[in-house]
């Protein structure tokens, strides 16, 4: 998604209706809302602002000035003459001047082109950064997103267990009516219905936590109520070569390799700071004295000008010699850097898709799982209706059930996780 970053700058964002928030309505608003990615906008504009030729220094400069100069003198002149003589106090004189310069820089080794063609990476490289803060971000929503779902899972579970306790204590006040069951069984009846309404209670303080972090993720206010109502699909045609192929297109890796041409483009300005430097200069000219007394009453001249100015640098102490070598080890470094985020993001895409498969082939059997456990539990109900299952019975299929269930929850929501982190690196999560 290399140009993510234009989506949310132009997209609208709806209110929520009846507070109900989707995953697209979460995404857009995190990306709206994100202060993150204001500053990474701003730093857009402003790495747009200084790639100019002007700032690399490949534009004329011109300078204007202007002075004027009142001075009181004294005078006292002799001359082999006598009648020539003088003598003046407090004689007045001014002085003024004013010029126009203009000059353009004609050679110096490259280094304008060099630090123009810098400025443009500084650009990209502000681009690459704000897209991968695009990518975070939505990965941060999705995934917080899908645990909401999960932990409503957990909730939707209890309140099964919930359901199945209530029948129960429902069948043994029945029979209690008519004699057939004793307080023991209904006081531990009750007693697992309140601990599981308790759990549920708890439950419900898990998801509404996890709707806090949604709602901080999309800087929104944290007592706002938010529902989410959504289920968990997982895309089961991901494969490996696929991911690690485009590793290559993850704005974190173009951002290594942007680095890597500034750092070159570092050592071409460094290194041209040791040729010759030639600059055209051209302007106007005035100047104007006028005195008192003295030689001279009036002086006056003005004219444009054309020249060249050559600088050679002939020695400095090596300075430059070795900020080139300082800057040719900085391309190194960004080159090991690179390999270093090349050899992690790799390491964790198999880890990534490790769990992914490992999640999808446990996901085949859990819900062949839960759906015996269900029909498990609708039997020992019925058996326990006709008093042919005991309490313990019902207490341990209603346990397979529950367990099936967190499991398969789990799982689900496991896939998705890899899913959404291999997508994410990758550079190919969309919403």
């Amino acid at each position: 998604m290399k140009k993510l970053f234009i989506i949310f700058l132009f997209s609208s964002v709806h209110g929520f209706s009846q507070q109900t928030i989707t995953l697209q309505d979460a995404i857009n608003t995190a990306l709206k809302n994100s202060l993150d990615i204001q500053v990474s906008k701003n730093n857009i504009e402003t790495n747009a602002i200084l790639n100019n030729y002007g700032v690399a220094g490949g534009l004329p400069l011109i300078t204007a000035s202007a002075t004027n100069n009142e001075q009181v003198t004294s005078l006292n002149q002799k001359y082999s003459d006598p009648s020539r003589n003088a003598s003046r106090n407090n004689a007045a004189s001014n002085n003024t001047s004013a010029n126009i310069t203009g000059s353009i820089l004609l050679y110096n080794g490259m280094h304008v082109v060099a630090t123009k063609n810098r400025l443009e990476q500084l650009q990209l490289q502000s681009e690459e950064y704000l897209n991968s803060q695009v990518q975070n971000i939505i990965a941060s929503v999705m995934t917080t997103y899908y645990d909401i779902v999960r932990q409503q899972g957990y909730s939707a579970a209890l309140s099964q267990t919930i359901e199945v306790e209530k029948q129960r204590l429902e069948i043994l006040k029945n029979r209690q009516a008519v004699g057939l069951a004793n307080n023991a069984d209904i006081f531990q009846a009750q007693l697992d219905l309140n601990a599981s309404m308790q759990a549920l209670q708890s439950q419900e303080l898990i998801v509404q936590q996890a709707k806090t972090d949604l709602l901080t993720l999309l800087t929104l206010d944290p007592k706002q109520n938010i529902n989410v109502q959504d289920t968990i699909i997982v895309d089961n045609n991901i494969l490996l070569d696929s991911v690690l192929n485009r590793l290559s297109t993850n704005a974190d890796i173009s951002y290594a390799n942007i680095q890597i041409k500034i750092n070159e483009l570092i050592t071409k300005e460094t290194a041209a700071q040791r040729y010759p430097s030639l600059r055209l200069n051209t302007g106007y000219n005035f100047n104007r004295t006028k005195n008192a007394a003295g030689f001279t009453l009036l002086n006056q001249g003005y004219g444009p000008f054309v020249g060249l100015s050559l600088s050679i640098p002939i020695y400095n102490g090596s300075a430059y010699k070795k900020q080139q070598q300082a800057a040719e080890i900085n391309i190194k470094n960004a080159e090991l850097q690179k390999q270093i985020l090349m050899r992690d993001y790799s390491s964790n895409t198999v880890k990534q898709y490790q769990a992914y498969v490992n999640a999808l082939k446990q996901l085949e059997t859990e819900r062949t799982n839960y759906a015996l456990a269900q029909q498990l539990l609708d039997l020992v109900m019925k058996r326990f209706e006709l008093r042919v299952a005991t309490i313990i019975d019902v207490r341990v299929a209603q346990q397979s059930l529950e367990d099936a269930s967190y499991r398969l929850i789990n799982l689900n929501y496991a896939a998705k996780a890899a899913e959404i982190e291999l997508k994410r690196l990758s550079n190919t999560l969309t919403f």
